[in-house]
């Protein structure tokens, strides 16, 4: 069976299901390639190709290796001046060091072209790990940036802040700050506030870390808003975002955000139902009218006709479009997931400017597992932009395959039309 007769047969599951489907196959506006191959069993490999200026076709693409969850074991870049049809030859980034402490780690996470100022910002959480467990990040991790070369640490404006404690509530060493994925991106505003959707661990009233949901972790989501001084940024953090640990076992994950057609901006969350499989697994939604610096309590997302739809515990994207539409790229559930299982199928779909809300009828699958694809599959590591010269939606995701023998997973480079 080829991609396209698969597509097409999964369509037709779906539309006879009820589960939400385009009346246009996704074969017909769908095409997928590989953008990057695994060197080898035990090893998947994520790889996004980000613009670095405002116009034209100058690209960097930034591939990670990992053999284990949450950690980047090798980053490679590579750079294009046309459009992405031809790459220079990888060089390594430096992205772990032992020292004395412990070992140095560094996880790189979005590109973007501030729209206002032409720059190009690399963003990136960065710990030192006394014992290299990924779970000591939960104390260890705060966010970097880097503007023409220089790098600089997210730290609040006033003299109580500094990189040991860089937000209100962040105490490095006792919780931290971490931009969750990729589809984290900063959005800039028209006043040229550049706005960060990041998350905090909070502590209790000890100053412990806390998890009232019990889950494998617990968040919650803050906006923090950066203005211009020189080539740097000034941040300030806004109030933060908390869920109900009643109905997100692991709290509020991974924002992204958009502006709507009356100015309100959304931020779309992650949830979770670890450890409580009974709880319905959504995505999350707040609003804010006031620019980003109040939000209303986190309520689950739905289509614009208020009908709910699941979601599994994986990242998610808003990419407003040239076209002026804003689309959702994200996980649905055919059932209530088990946390993050499964990740997939894989959608794309538009979102009503009006209501920020899902629109049922727009939203095709990109992706699903495939014959003779193990149930493993997983569709969630991923990163979308819009092709400068196609206009089409150009989607970075890896197929990954976690098998306890060693993990495998190819990144494809997926392009649809819109």
């Amino acid at each position: 069976m080829t991609r396209r007769d698969f597509l097409r047969t999964s369509a037709t599951f779906l539309a006879l299901s009820g589960e939400p489907v385009s009346s246009v196959h996704a074969a017909e506006r769908v095409s997928r390639e590989i953008f990057l191959r695994s060197p080898g069993k035990g090893t998947a490999v994520s790889a996004c190709a980000f613009y670095t200026q405002a116009s034209g076709g100058a690209m960097v693409s930034v591939e990670g290796r990992s053999s284990r969850s949450d950690t980047v074991d090798v980053v490679y870049l590579r750079h294009s001046t046309d459009y992405g049809h031809t790459w220079s030859e990888s060089t390594e980034r430096k992205i772990r060091e032992k020292r004395p402490e412990g070992t140095w780690r560094l996880a790189p996470r979005a590109g973007y072209v501030d729209p206002q100022t032409g720059r190009y910002l690399e963003f990136w959480n960065e710990a030192i790990l006394p014992t290299d467990d990924p779970m000591e990040g939960l104390r260890q991790w705060n966010i970097f940036y880097s503007v023409e070369g220089v790098d600089h640490q997210v730290i609040q404006q006033g003299r109580e802040f500094d990189a040991r404690h860089p937000l209100p509530g962040v105490y490095t060493g006792r919780n931290c700050l971490m931009l969750g994925d990729v589809p984290s991106l900063p959005l800039t505003l028209k006043d040229g506030t550049i706005l960060l959707p990041v998350q905090i661990t909070p502590l209790d009233a000890e100053g412990k870390l806390y998890n009232p949901g019990g889950g494998y972790t617990y968040t919650d989501v803050a906006v923090v808003h950066g203005r211009w001084k020189g080539k740097s940024l000034q941040w300030r953090m806004a109030e933060l975002i908390k869920g109900d640990p009643a109905r997100s076992t692991r709290g509020m994950i991974e924002g992204t955000l958009a502006t709507l057609n009356d100015g309100r901006l959304i931020v779309v969350m992650r949830g979770s139902n670890h450890r409580k499989p009974q709880v319905p697994g959504y995505r999350w939604i707040s609003y804010s009218r006031d620019g980003g610096w109040h939000w209303t309590p986190p309520a689950p997302w739905t289509y614009s006709s208020g009908r709910s739809f699941y979601s599994p515990s994986s990242c998610s994207q808003l990419l407003r479009h040239s076209n002026g539409k804003l689309y959702w790229l994200g996980n649905i559930c055919r059932e209530n997931p088990n946390n993050d299982l499964p990740r997939r199928p894989f959608y794309v779909g538009e979102v009503d400017l009006n209501t920020g809300l899902l629109i049922h009828d727009s939203l095709i699958v990109v992706d699903d597992r495939q014959p003779g694809d193990d149930e493993i599959l997983a569709l969630s590591n991923f990163y979308a932009r819009e092709d400068r010269e196609t206009r089409q939606i150009a989607l970075h995701m890896t197929r990954m395959f976690t098998f306890k023998a060693g993990w495998m997973g190819d990144a494809y480079l997926y392009r649809i039309d819109v």
